[in-house]
């Protein structure tokens, strides 16, 4: 006789970090978080897209050895659940007749009861799936103990057809294991795309993301259960790992949760500030760097740089080093003093005028007869770029990049100078955000860092305005527009692919518009040699916007 459905069910939420190919590792997590959600009384653990290998995998999903790595785990994972215990929806490659999917297995009484295939291949911004899995068909039910689930990976809720032809086929629970990486809009997004696909098949769903840093991307969590009447009944925080437990009741027309834990959105700053503390943390730790070791100048950039660092790893970790040149204000001096101080950091200097004169000595022959330039302004940063990549060299800390999105939007950056390193917190980040980020910082600590409490950023730095001390009295803006007007149109023509002639009726001056223009199609070369560095906006340099290096397009106003 077949058992009855069951009427209750209490369904684990696991919002974890897993490494980017470290399948043993990722198994054990999950062999972890079950034996967590078993003895919390779960009757079902479920686990992020593609949980056993990371995401996204890129090309190396393609490597033959990882596809049976993953299958192998996934049998394993499937054999322990003959336990008795809570079965188990983790995501996973699969192949079958030779193509490759992007799968959700259900695991349950030691097997692998049902394999659904991501119907919806994102191709766009950072993502390029279909260039490494073949799309599987709409999907039907996959029943776990009497309970027709609906499973649905990541971009299938994006869209209404897999939703809907899961409704039509008798699913009784939405299930979307997630890889949807942060930026600042992202949250609203998804909430109302989930809504969408509970308003159109009127049923609960559960939405569960990964939470963590892989490379530019840095995953939010912020996991989610609506019901069938679009009420939120559970939302896990942001940019922690968790395990949530959620009750779930038959009711006469729909399965419905019982309210539980809502942790509160995390407001912009914090929310920023978050992603590129996790993003740090995640990129030095799992790529084995003792630390990072960063140019500390009296900016603000590298005083914000400096702060997220010391967050993200401690202040044991982080070396800042004060590299002056004649240029050097004392101002700049006590500053990048007094920031390191507040933050309790390895702080010393080294002067870089030695090195700066004897390259000038041995090029004077070459420049016979040529004025000083912006070559000899350049010389200085290159020489504060090789002295840190010395340090990093010697002591294996990882240089941190302290530039910006704006100055790296129109070429404001020195190749082998400033831009030296190998990750950037900054690099997705407006100038002013920055000064709001460096505002906030110093009234609040967010959740979960390893820096001191009160102020971190000296209120000098935030009010100077910003140079990068190459020549006498040097100011941004001798070369730039204020960062106020720089910022509005370079958001217009990267994020929002504004035209001239938009932009220019939006208010902003035309012959600003078209020099802006130009800079940034010029400085394309630069960003290809930039180091990674957070995704923060929903169009970051690199992942999202590839633009190619020779390019003579310039948009004219008609």
């Amino acid at each position: 006789m077949t058992a009855a459905p069951p009427d209750q069910l209490r369904i684990a939420l696991a919002q974890v970090n897993p490494v980017m190919g470290d399948i043993a590792g990722n198994a054990a997590l999950i062999a972890t978080t079950r034996a967590k959600a078993a003895a919390a009384g779960a009757d079902l653990v479920v686990f992020p897209e593609l949980a056993i290998l990371g995401y996204p995998p890129e090309d190396l999903v393609l490597r033959p050895a990882v596809q049976e790595a993953c299958a192998a785990a996934i049998r394993d994972l499937a054999a322990q659940t003959a336990d008795g215990g809570p079965g188990l929806v983790v995501g996973t490659p699969w192949r079958e007749n030779g193509k490759l999917y992007n799968a959700a297995a259900l695991l349950d009484g030691g097997a692998i009861t049902a394999i659904r295939y991501k119907h919806e291949l994102p191709n766009y911004g950072v993502f390029d799936e279909k260039r490494v899995f073949e799309a599987g068909p709409l999907p039907g039910p996959a029943v776990f103990r009497g309970v027709r689930l609906g499973l649905m990976v990541c971009e299938d809720m994006w869209f209404a057809d897999v939703a809907e032809c899961l409704g039509e086929t008798g699913a009784e629970i939405l299930v979307v294991p997630n890889g949807s990486p942060f930026d600042t809009a992202k949250w609203d997004v998804r909430l109302n795309l989930g809504v969408a696909r509970v308003v159109e098949t009127g049923l609960p769903l559960i939405y569960v993301n990964y939470v963590g840093g892989q490379d530019e991307l840095v995953f939010d969590g912020a996991s989610f259960v609506l019901n069938a009447d679009r009420s939120m009944a559970v939302r896990l925080p942001e940019f922690a790992e968790d395990l949530t437990i959620t009750e779930w009741q038959r009711g006469s027309q729909h399965w419905r949760c019982a309210p539980g834990r809502k942790a509160e959105p995390l407001a912009q700053m914090p929310r920023i500030y978050e992603a590129m503390m996790l993003g740090l943390r995640d990129y030095v730790n799992r790529n084995r760097f003792p630390g990072v070791v960063l140019g500390l100048s009296g900016g603000i950039d590298s005083a914000l740089s400096a702060a997220v660092a010391v967050d993200a790893l401690g202040a044991d970790r982080v070396r800042c080093v004060m590299l002056p040149s004649k240029y050097t204000s004392q101002l700049s001096l006590d500053d990048a003093a007094a920031c390191a101080g507040a933050l309790g950091v390895s702080y010393e200097t080294i002067p870089i005028e030695p090195a700066v004169q004897a390259f000038t000595g041995m090029l004077a022959p070459a420049f016979q007869g040529r004025a000083p330039d912006i070559t000899e302004e350049n010389l200085q940063s290159r020489v504060r770029g090789v002295t840190l990549m010395a340090l990093s060299n010697k002591f294996g800390h990882m240089v941190l990049t302290t530039g910006n999105k704006s100055e790296m939007s129109v070429g404001y950056a020195t190749l082998y100078g400033d831009m030296c390193g190998g990750y950037s917190v900054l690099k997705d980040v407006y100038k002013m955000t920055v000064f709001d980020l460096s505002r906030w910082r110093n009234t609040a600590k967010p959740a979960g860092a390893l820096g001191p409490d009160g102020i971190v950023i000296p209120d000098s730095i935030i009010q100077r305005p910003p140079s990068a001390e190459l020549r006498e009295d040097q100011t941004d803006q001798d070369s730039l527009p204020p960062y106020e007007q720089l910022d509005a149109i370079l958001e217009m023509l990267v994020e929002k692919e504004m035209a001239v002639r938009d932009i220019v009726a939006a208010g902003q001056p035309e012959d600003v518009v078209r020099r802006v223009q130009h800079l940034l199609y010029v400085a394309e070369y630069k960003r290809r040699q930039a180091p990674p560095g957070v995704k923060i906006t929903a169009r970051n340099f690199g992942r999202d916007r590839r633009y190619p290096i020779t390019n003579g397009f310039r948009d004219q106003r008609k």
